[in-house]
């Protein structure tokens, strides 16, 4: 328990605070202005920003699925993980909350019709994917961003993503507005933990049997 840093829980549960105020903020309160790409570079830039910002802190993992790969590399201990996913998603519930308040300030606004920026599949997709779709798409895109190029692969896994489910590829994003949300988007949340858990551990297998290197192997 000593090696757990409060200081990095609290920046963890801020970045994720913020990456959702910001990225699902966009996509509720300026969706109609800005589009998608303005959506992707709301997530991209704020990423990026938290990178810098609280990186020396905790590593700006603020992503459950790095955290899964890390786990599945052995590169952090399960008793570390489960703290961090935990702030995680403390902090995402409080950006959740925020947008909430922000965007109910609108006449008319009206969350089960407008959205709170929730992921989905089917009638609940912006594009009506199918769950297939969705569950291969959130795999693969969530193994994208496990590796260091985290900051880099954000703003293009999310131009391709809004179309097909609002882009996930972080659980503790989507289980924010779900949780306020409920109904579909509650009843679909499994689907955005299952399939980039997915994703970080076969990424995480990749790093840690694939990409590196045997001591007994290295060459001086």
């Amino acid at each position: 328990m000593k090696s757990i840093s409060v200081s990095a829980l609290a920046a963890d549960g801020l970045g994720t605070a913020l990456l959702v105020i910001f990225g699902v903020g966009t996509a509720v309160i300026a969706g109609d202005t800005v589009g998608t790409p303005g959506i992707a570079l709301a997530f991209g830039l704020t990423l990026l920003a938290l990178v810098y910002a609280i990186g020396p802190i905790s590593g700006c993992h603020i992503y459950p699925a790095v955290t899964i790969g890390a786990l599945t590399a052995r590169a952090i201990t399960p008793i570390k993980a489960v703290f961090y996913i935990a702030a995680r998603a403390v902090g995402a519930v409080i950006g959740a909350l925020i947008v909430l308040f922000v965007a109910s300030g609108r006449p008319g606004y009206d969350m089960p019709s407008d959205g709170l920026g929730t992921n989905g599949f089917g009638s609940s997709s912006p594009g009506e994917y199918g769950l297939a779709s969705v569950a291969v798409f959130e795999t693969i895109a969530t193994g994208l961003l496990v590796p260091v190029v985290l900051a880099t692969t954000a703003p293009t896994v999310h131009l391709l993503g809004i179309g097909i489910d609002s882009t996930s590829v972080n659980p503790a994003r989507s289980f924010g507005p779900a949780l306020l949300a409920g109904g579909p988007a509650l009843s679909q949340l499994w689907v955005f933990v299952v399939f980039p858990v997915l994703g970080a551990v076969i990424a995480g297998s990749i790093h840690r049997f694939v990409l590196t290197v045997p001591a007994a192997e290295k060459t001086v």
